[in-house]
């Protein structure tokens, strides 16, 4: 049975690999993950209260070692004009603390403009959600988008 991913180039530049895709937040991280020809799609890894970038890294690490991650998916926020703001600024810097934890990994970005509200729309239509809106689950969800678009480009 073929999924709609097994159409886009990334699916087989990735197949095999573990991905993991972090939707960054200073409240609240939402992470997703994925193996292009193993699993049929993208699926929420959690969320992490987020204290500081270092306690984020650590968790992280875990996640990383836990699920054999090959790959990171980090989405960056653009105002809806592509230009940057501070928060972008901020998801590049933590683009650089990954980059020295995790030498032997590709990071890739990913624009996330707009996947939080794109998450609770998902969810307003979905009965795995009871067509509601999840607050404790927006940024995982979110995560997952990020990872869905990622594969599409």
């Amino acid at each position: 049975m073929q999924n709609e991913f097994e159409n886009y180039k990334n699916f087989n530049k990735f197949k095999g690999l573990n991905i993991l895709s972090i939707d960054y937040g200073t409240k609240v991280t939402g992470l997703a993950c994925y193996c292009p020809g193993r699993e049929p799609f993208p699926q929420a890894r959690g969320r992490v209260i987020y204290k500081s970038d270092e306690q984020l890294i650590e968790e992280l690490t875990y996640i990383v070692d836990e699920d054999f991650v090959e790959v990171i998916v980090l989405g960056i926020p653009y105002y809806l004009d592509g230009n940057e703001s501070e928060m972008t600024k901020r998801v590049r810097a933590f683009q650089e603390k990954l980059k020295t934890q995790f030498p032997n990994i590709d990071i890739f970005e990913q624009d996330e403009t707009l996947s939080s509200t794109a998450a609770e729309e998902r969810m307003m239509n979905s009965p795995q959600f009871n067509f509601k809106i999840d607050p404790k689950r927006i940024d995982e969800v979110a995560a997952t988008i990020i990872l869905e678009d990622f594969m599409r480009n």
